[in-house]
């Protein structure tokens, strides 16, 4: 355990909660908090939304090697996509929640195939939009993942997973993380990696729902490219700071900084994304700080958050950033799934006592 004096609040508000949870934070590339909670340091998450960045940044690998262009359209790869008016949807509108599919056949009907890759593709190929491509931020909440993973596995032509794990994960030696934990019952190694994982304890209908879903060990173990990450929160912390490097840790580049830059731009400012109800600061892959509803929801990355800071939360229990002003990486992991009112300024006040740390 870690845990520099000015960053005791931010760990006494961990603790209270009295959840399983971990907690890191990196200061100019150093420790400053490592702290597990009624859990081990190497206990596996279940991200949600948080995943969504590193399935964006393979796309903008992608886009960084010339094999795609964010300005064209995702059609261009996948000819089965242009049905029913999707014809130009174009690849940066995907990344920005702007392509108009924030469902692909209806919530319910999306959730009942999420562990089956070739039906979700199915159906977004079946889709309609239901907003104007470009108009509207509108949270791509499952679709995301897949619209991008088939956009990725058509290109280089791996899975998503694969390409994933060859690309970052292991030149970053992020070695627990997993796009769907290894299923197989006979295998050693994955059942060593299933008694590691976090179940997920949900407080409401819904979340307790959601909950039963996903501690089963086959959806641990699909491929959802959108929420479907296995981590530690050292692990995410590492990723970041690769990031705030512009791409490079301990002499390996996985990503050129100029393509971080331009993913991290922001695509809308101030407008109401129609599916969450709220301001939400996207760009081409993270959500952004800086902007809060506070008396409906604050930001989970903190009312005293830079503009300039990106990161992901995953559905309120989950969260990563890193501020290039402070120079400052933040991921913190529980298995608490509670509604937004409840987990959301718990999350912004866990981030505003790390940078009230370091003003």
């Amino acid at each position: 355990m870690i845990v520099d004096e000015e960053l005791a609040p931010a760990v006494k508000l961990v603790r209270a909660r009295d959840a399983r949870a971990q907690l890191c934070v990196l200061r100019h590339g150093r420790v400053v908090v490592d702290v597990a909670v009624n859990c081990a340091p190497n206990a596996l998450f279940w991200i949600f939304s948080a995943s969504k960045p590193l399935t964006a940044l393979l796309v903008h690998l992608l886009a960084e090697r010339g094999a795609l262009r964010l300005d064209g359209p995702v059609a261009a790869h996948w000819p089965e996509f242009a049905r029913h008016g999707k014809q130009a949807i174009t690849v940066r509108q995907v990344l920005a929640h702007r392509a108009g599919l924030p469902v692909a056949q209806g919530l319910v009907r999306d959730a009942l195939v999420i562990t089956d890759w070739q039906r979700s593709i199915r159906h977004l190929e079946r889709a309609r939009p239901t907003y104007p491509p470009g108009e509207v931020p509108a949270y791509h909440m499952v679709s995301y993942g897949f619209l991008l993973g088939e956009l990725v596995r058509r290109i280089s032509g791996e899975p998503v997973e694969r390409f994933l794990r060859d690309e970052f994960l292991t030149p970053l030696g992020l070695r627990d993380t997993y796009l769907g934990l290894p299923a197989r019952r006979a295998d050693r190694r994955s059942d060593e990696l299933w008694e590691r994982h976090v179940p997920i304890v949900g407080r409401g209908a819904t979340e307790r729902a959601v909950a039963v879903a996903a501690n089963r060990r086959s959806f641990r173990a699909a491929v959802i490219p959108a929420a479907g990450i296995s981590t530690t929160a050292r692990d995410l912390a590492r990723f970041y700071q690769a990031l705030l490097l512009g791409g490079e840790l301990d002499g390996v580049r996985v990503l050129r900084p100029e393509t971080i830059e331009a993913a991290r731009q922001p695509s809308s400012d101030g407008e109401i994304d129609r599916v969450i109800g709220l301001p939400i600061r996207w760009s081409y892959g993270f959500q952004l700080g800086g902007q809060s509803d506070e008396r409906r929801s604050p930001n989970p990355m903190g009312l005293l958050s830079d503009r300039r800071t990106f990161g992901h939360n995953g559905s309120n229990l989950c969260l990563g950033w890193a501020d290039p002003t402070r120079q400052l990486v933040m991921v913190y992991l529980t298995d608490r799934l509670a509604a937004r009112h409840v987990n959301a300024p718990h999350q912004a006040a866990v981030s505003d006592a790390i940078l009230t740390a370091f003003p």
